[in-house]
């Protein structure tokens, strides 16, 4: 496969990168085809050039967000690290994933209404299917540790659920406009003791 026209690839680029703005803000419904073209500095033929629609830009946004979400969950669920310690990690690495990419995180973590249309539908169960593949890590974590001994036995998927809900709540500290909002450290700080909360419980033993 031949190299892609550096012109081509900076469109290409300038396109998902507007994308990825936007529609971590808004619906597509709610967004046109002009206002990406505007922000990305780019004719609106662009679009359709290289991606068919502005569904089809979505669809290409939204898979380089869970293909960047997998790269830093693939950091976390090792071989070297027990399954405690990959627990402890996906926190850690779903923080990074934010913190690099904070547009995407928002379009994973709290995805817009999916819209009236078809493709946005559709977009939306492709989301939810592949998120759910990253949850099942988390599950098969959990699982280990209670097969283990190192977990007390519990419904690991509802384990998850909750583990998974209370890191996008902390993570949201982090864009916070008031007091509220926490920095980096604040937020890994509190990212470890929801996981020791969840892992450790609060009753003294």
């Amino acid at each position: 496969m031949g190299q892609v026209d550096p012109r081509k690839q900076r469109t290409m680029d300038a396109l998902v990168r507007a994308g990825q703005e936007i529609f971590s803000e808004r619906s597509a419904d709610d967004v046109t085809v002009e206002e990406i073209a505007e922000r990305a500095g780019v004719a609106v033929g662009s679009i359709y050039n290289h991606f068919g629609s502005k569904a089809g830009l979505q669809a290409a946004v939204v898979e380089h967000a869970l293909d960047a979400d997998r790269h830093y969950m693939d950091r976390a669920y090792t071989a070297d690290r027990s399954p405690v310690e990959q627990i402890y990690a996906a926190a850690e690495q779903y923080l990074d994933f934010y913190l690099d990419h904070p547009d995407y995180f928002r379009m994973l973590a709290f995805p817009g209404q999916p819209g009236q249309y078809q493709a946005g539908q559709e977009l939306s169960e492709r989301l939810v299917r592949a998120v759910d593949d990253q949850n099942r890590r988390l599950v098969e974590a959990l699982q280990k540790g209670m097969d283990a001994g190192e977990l007390r036995a519990a419904d690991p998927e509802e384990v998850a659920t909750i583990l998974w809900a209370a890191w996008n709540g902390v993570i949201s500290l982090g864009w916070r406009p008031d007091s509220l909002r926490r920095s980096e450290t604040e937020l890994r700080t509190l990212l470890a003791t929801a996981t020791d909360i969840v892992a450790k419980g609060l009753l003294a033993r």
